[in-house]
């Protein structure tokens, strides 16, 4: 029995989707909308009666329309696109989001709601939606001019600092506080995760659906990454972070893939109707009677959405550098909030910290500023000019000077060449010291339970941890050379810079090589110190220490060529994978 009403309300939620969203798609409205009314039309809160009974069933494959949905914002990501967007869309972003927040969390206060009620509104109000700004763009023939491609970089560093947010609030939601430390520890922690996961991830995975792609099965192909996609997701939920951000990453990591295209199109149909239950699922937990009640909440959030976003995204975008009118595209380009804002209610509602209002109020903020959003994009122009005509020419003329002062300080032949060198080596360096602090992380983490397997050999408790920290440095002897090697070539940038011939006279070239040799040594005393400092539970002690640097000491000398051997290889076939992929083309 339990089968037929599943069936029967799988039935009646895709018959109704599908009669709506092709009146929607005449109509010249977004289809994910048409989702929502439809789930609104079958919901138990309208009469005369619900046409869905199984609503636990529905809610399990909302959730896999989550997944879906963040697994395809994934596949559309690419490292390239990040490094790309420049200040932009990081400034806008950080601008947006920070304002935002602090906007909604106010909002929350002034009608009394809950501090976590607040602080979820205001997280709610921060991510613009892709979907939704794509689709519009794309209906209005505008995503390849620039403010369109200001807006999608601005969309990519959201949807990374979305993730961060939503695993913030979960942290906060399970603590109930908030305090500056565990912030830092969760971002940092986060960060960590996301920039190992993403490396070995762009190793290992496209190489695998390289091999699997060879036999030609669209089947086997569909499974595989099937399988990686939910794997992934349970292995970020068993280390406790949120399965959003296991979808999203392992749809990044296989952006990187040859196969993209692919992937994309054999996964399209999944999404399509995983998304569509999502949003209908949306749909299905509105109550008119919370509309109605909280409907003067309801316009001065829509307000503050739209006014917010584009003073905070506008203010972004010109502080970076652009002119007025695109400044102006760009924020009323992102001035709604959608499926991301529906995960971060949901999240808020799962974890049983919000108040039942505050996800139909969301949903409802969202269809308004859906149904603005094109009307905002083609209103830029006009407003634009309109405010030229009304601006002061005195104010005019200062806002033009502040472009040419910002374009006259951008490093310009061989300096910006210098500064992408040094960016590069920091990078460089960043990542290796990342995945060195992996290593002693997982040693941490294992520790227990490495100790009891070899407990049979060796008893002493002292002695697993020396064995455990030892081995981690050994496997981090590759990456902590590589860090050692970028330093030095830094520090020799650096010192070849600072020390000039007309300062240091006939002493210049051994002050040059003073400061080349000195700046590793102390950054690696430093490290050293991290290492100790966050493998600290699994420490030998001092006689076992001592001995571990000395041995590994040895073998990183012995070894030293092989070990850049193996981390050269290493690096190249992850330039390779990131390069040898086609770009693919915006949706």
């Amino acid at each position: 029995m339990h089968a037929i009403s599943f069936i029967q309300d799988l039935a009646v939620i895709m018959l109704v989707a599908g009669v709506v969203t092709v009146l929607f798609h005449r109509l010249k409205q977004p289809v994910v909308l048409g989702y929502i009314v439809a789930g609104f039309i079958i919901g138990p809160h309208t009469p005369p009666f619900g046409l869905i009974h199984d609503e636990d069933t529905i809610k399990t494959l909302a959730e896999l329309g989550v997944i879906f949905l963040m697994f395809c914002l994934g596949l559309e990501f690419s490292l390239r696109k990040l490094f790309k967007v420049g200040a932009t869309a990081f400034i806008a972003a950080f601008l947006e989001i920070m304002l935002m927040i602090w906007i909604g969390y106010e909002i929350g206060q002034f009608f009394g709601w809950s501090t976590m009620d607040s602080l979820f509104l205001g997280a709610i109000l921060a991510i613009s939606s892709t979907t939704i700004i794509v689709k519009a763009l794309n209906d209005l023939k505008m995503k390849n001019q620039r403010f369109a491609q200001l807006i999608f970089g601005v969309l990519i560093v959201e949807d990374i600092l979305g993730i961060g947010i939503i695993a913030l609030l979960s942290g906060i939601a399970v603590s109930g506080t908030v305090s500056s430390g565990e912030v830092f520890s969760t971002v940092g922690k986060l960060s960590l995760f996301m920039i190992v996961a993403l490396v070995i991830g762009i190793l290992l995975v496209p190489r695998l659906l390289a091999y699997v792609a060879k036999f030609e099965s669209n089947e086997m192909l569909l499974v595989t990454v099937l399988g990686l996609c939910f794997g992934f997701c349970l292995l970020v939920v068993k280390l406790e972070y949120s399965m959003v951000l296991g979808a999203f990453l392992i749809g990044a990591i296989m952006a990187e893939s040859k196969q993209l295209t692919k992937i994309e199109h054999l996964i399209e149909p999944i999404r399509d109707m995983f998304s569509a239950i999502f949003f209908v699922a949306i749909g299905l937990m509105i109550d008119p009677q919370i509309l109605l009640d909280y409907a003067w909440p309801i316009v001065v959030i829509t307000v503050a959405v739209v006014l917010g976003k584009m003073l905070s995204c506008g203010l972004g975008a010109f502080i970076a550098g652009n002119d007025g009118k695109t400044s102006l595209r760009v924020g009323m380009g992102l001035s709604q909030i959608g499926e991301f804002s529906f995960i971060i209610a949901a999240l808020g509602m799962t974890l049983q910290v919000t108040s039942d209002f505050l996800y139909p109020v969301a949903v409802a903020v969202s269809a308004i500023t859906t149904l603005l959003t094109p009307y905002l994009i083609r209103a830029a122009d006009p407003l634009s000019h309109s405010l030229a005509a009304i601006v002061p020419t005195r104010m005019a003329r200062v806002f033009g000077l502040y472009g040419e002062w910002l374009r006259s300080i951008q490093p310009q032949g061989q300096g910006a060449l210098l500064a992408s060198m040094i960016r590069k080596i920091l990078l460089q360096v960043g990542v290796n010291l990342a995945l060195v602090v992996a290593i002693f992380f997982c040693g941490a983490y294992f520790a227990e339970r490495i100790g009891d397997f070899f407990s049979d050999w060796v008893s002493e408790v002292g002695q697993q941890k020396a064995w455990i920290w030892g081995a981690s440095l050994l496997l981090s002897l590759p990456f902590l050379i590589a860090a050692y090697r970028k330093l030095k070539a830094l520090s020799m940038l650096l010192a070849e810079m600072g020390v000039k011939p007309e300062m240091a006279g006939r002493h210049t070239a051994r002050v040059r090589r003073v400061i080349a040799e000195v700046i590793p040594l102390l950054s690696l005393v430093v490290i050293f110190l991290l290492i100790a400092l966050l493998s600290a539970s699994m420490l030998p002690t001092n006689e076992w220490l001592l001995l571990i640097v000395l041995v590994a000491a040895v073998v990183a000398a012995v070894l030293w060529r092989w070990f850049i051997r193996v981390h050269t290889r290493m690096q190249i076939a992850l330039l390779e994978t990131l390069g040898n992929h086609q770009e693919p083309s915006e949706h």
